[in-house]
């Protein structure tokens, strides 16, 4: 793990950035829903190896992203101290690009579990200098990875006029699987493209969609697809995939699917999607790593910082708000109808109290985020 500084004079910082993204529970469209990668990650050094200047125009070709509600994400960050904002789901580095260049004051600390992810945006953050820097790491990690780099034990965003180590002035989460990593059939998170039953953020760590569904039980089985929205077929595809078993790619695991399901009653878009979020959420432990998340960030964001998260389905974006309305009310446990005099003390304050959806027009440029929904917590001062 070392800061971008060194990584300058490559060919990819010139390649247009885009970018979007997807947890648990219904998604509010069914598309293949994309992100920056998020959670865990792999291997001996924090920074992908610097690529040559034909492998790093490659890679960034290869992770193009659409950023979901970038000026809305941008202007959010306007009101924060100078100080590091933590891009927590890094990926293509297409929100990081926009708020690096936006004010000299703030640095950002980018995590991603994805090495390909982390190359692409070592090489579109290089012109940024000290001010940026890259660590492969998870979201249950944010507070040491935060500690480690304000006590100088690890790398640290260095600002110039910002006394150093910089606070965290703002922490960015823009939840799930991003456009590249569906559209690489290796990855096996697409059901519209046949490959491995992967489906790992980390390709390089972990249990496999394969792996899983080898050893899962019929019962477990069934209770993560309901969960995800499969409701009164959830035991049928859960019986029809165990007996089908050793599955070995995507298109295998689409076709179970398919026959499980009585035509008639199968939803709009692929009859696959849910269970393939079922799988690649329970693969990469999502729910768990956000709550994780969640539960760091107050401690690690200084007074008057801000907690951004972007959620493309209700259970995850359920989690987000109740979780920030909590903070906001300081967990009060009064009756609703009745003052407070529990003694709680409200962390913070919601920016907004409803949740922010993409323009018409982002939509039409970019369907993927139709399903994004924003919440933003700002600690108190």
């Amino acid at each position: 793990m070392t800061s971008l500084t060194q990584k300058k004079g490559t060919a990819s910082r010139h390649c247009t950035t885009h970018l979007a993204r997807t947890m648990r529970s219904l998604a509010t469209d069914t598309v293949e829903e994309d992100s920056s990668a998020i959670f865990p990650v792999g291997l001996g050094s924090l920074h992908y190896p610097s690529p040559s200047l034909v492998e790093g125009l490659r890679m960034a070709q290869e992770f193009t992203h659409v950023p979901v509600l970038l000026e809305e994400v941008t202007e959010l960050f306007d009101s924060v101290a100078a100080g590091v904002i933590v891009d927590a789901t890094l990926g293509g580095a297409g929100h990081a690009q926009a708020l690096l260049s936006r004010r000299a004051d703030l640095g950002i600390l980018g995590i991603d579990r994805d090495p390909l992810a982390r190359g692409v945006a070592t090489e579109r953050l290089a012109p940024f200098g000290d001010r940026a820097v890259i660590h492969a790491g998870r979201f249950s990690e944010l507070e040491e990875i935060v500690a480690a780099g304000q006590s100088g034990k690890g790398p640290w965003p260095k600002i110039s006029g910002v006394d150093s180590p910089a606070p965290v002035v703002g922490i960015l989460a823009d939840l799930g699987v991003s456009s590249p990593q569906i559209d690489q059939a290796h990855r096996g998170f697409s059901f519209a493209r046949s490959g491995p039953l992967d489906m790992r953020m980390d390709p390089s760590a972990g249990e496999t969609a394969k792996e899983y569904l080898d050893r899962v039980d019929l019962d477990t089985l069934t209770a993560l697809l309901r969960v995800h929205g499969e409701g009164r077929y959830a035991r049928r595809i859960a019986n029809a995939l165990i007996a089908a078993r050793p599955l070995d790619t995507t298109a295998q695991l689409v076709a179970v699917v398919d026959a499980a399901v009585p035509r008639g009653d199968r939803r709009r878009g692929n009859v696959a999607s849910r269970v393939f979020q079922a799988l690649r959420v329970e693969v990469n432990a999502e729910e768990d790593e956000l709550s994780a998340l969640l539960d760091q960030a107050l401690s690690v964001l200084a007074p008057g910082g801000r907690l951004v998260v972007i959620s493309y389905h209700s259970g995850e974006d359920a989690l987000v708000k109740h979780t920030f309305r909590g903070w906001a009310e300081g967990n009060c446990t009064c009756p609703a109808h009745m003052p407070c005099v529990c003694g709680a003390t409200p962390r913070g304050s919601l920016v907004s109290r409803r949740s922010i959806a993409a323009s018409e027009e982002e939509a039409r440029r970019n369907p993927r985020s139709t399903s994004a929904r924003l919440r933003c917590f700002e600690v108190e001062r």
